[in-house]
């Protein structure tokens, strides 16, 4: 007689594979780095090739020396040097870049169990890294090759009077003829790879919406000026921190509501950083402390099963 074998609920099915997830994610960020790409010249494509092959190698060589199964063909590691590299400027010397990737993917990641087990985002913790190491690599912004920018300075640096120059207008804004990392500067190839994580159910589009929304209410009411808060939206790396590294799966709550109290959260740190820190742009610290935070968030916020008692 053949034996029945019931595991522990949920019983889900899903056609989707963290490899499948992955690919999608990679596809959604094609546009951001083709667009990079143009924008800043070849030097991107050397920075996100070192990023990416320093990922896959990083990740190869840990669980050859662990004895761990290999995972490289899950393409997390890929999406974790993608998005690093496109939070760098395009004329990041190529061994910050992998002393980057290598923190990301070794440290964060690998150390503490590999995929589903890190306690924050990779990149994003990458990113801060070399922040803190390296300043010229994320500070700044890199002089568009195909067009005369008047100065190759952040729209943040210039809006908090760091640094002197013209802001570019919103339409440069929303094209990305400005200064800045190689995938923040194109809002419209973000909202472009938005659109297809949307549309393929990878994220839900309620975090990036509120994340974005909660910065432009509270900039609107900090500077009564709708024209400072566009700026305040399509500056920095909100529009790609809220799309890419706020819809983490393993780093962000599950449950829907507490996704909302994360975007909402994100949104408040950034702008506290922004206006009052002395830091210009404050999305990748506002996201590792909501990371650490996402825990906490996802107890309040789940749902008491029907008839249960309150713990």
């Amino acid at each position: 007689m053949n034996k029945l074998t019931v595991s522990s609920s949920p019983h889900i099915h899903t056609s989707n594979s963290t490899q499948r997830i992955m690919l999608d994610v990679i596809i959604a960020l094609l546009p951001t780095a083709v667009a990079g790409t143009v924008i800043f010249g070849l030097g991107s494509l050397l920075v996100m090739g070192v990023c990416v092959a320093t990922a896959i190698l990083s990740e190869f060589l840990f669980n050859i020396i662990v004895k761990k199964e290999q995972t490289v063909s899950d393409l997390s590691a890929i999406v974790t040097g993608l998005i690093l590299a496109l939070n760098l400027r395009a004329d990041t010397p190529w061994w910050q870049c992998m002393l980057g990737t290598v923190f990301a993917i070794i440290v964060v990641k690998c150390l503490f169990g590999g995929l589903g087990c890190n306690f924050a985002n990779p990149a994003i913790t990458g990113r801060i890294f070399m922040m803190m190491s390296f300043a010229s690599a994320v500070g700044g912004g890199a002089v568009p090759s195909i067009v005369e920018v008047s100065s190759s300075a952040t729209p943040l640096e210039l809006i908090s009077g760091n640094k002197a120059g013209a802001l570019p207008s919103l339409w440069d804004m929303l094209l990305g003829l400005r200064g800045g990392a190689i995938g923040e500067v194109c809002a419209l190839a973000i909202l472009l790879g938005f659109a297809y994580l949307v549309y393929r159910k990878v994220i839900h589009f309620e975090t990036p919406l509120i994340f974005v929304g909660t910065v432009f209410v509270l900039s609107l009411i900090i500077t009564n000026d709708l024209t400072l808060s566009l700026y305040q939206v399509l500056s920095g790396g909100l529009l790609f921190g809220a799309v890419f590294m706020a819809t983490d799966y393993v780093t962000t709550p599950i449950t829907r509501t507490g996704k909302m109290v994360f975007a909402v959260g994100c949104g408040l740190i950034t702008v506290l950083i922004r206006f009052f820190g002395s830091y210009p742009e404050g999305v990748s610290f506002a996201i590792l402390l909501m990371n650490i935070l996402s825990p906490y968030i996802e107890k309040w916020t789940a749902k008491r099963p029907l008839g249960g008692k309150k713990a």
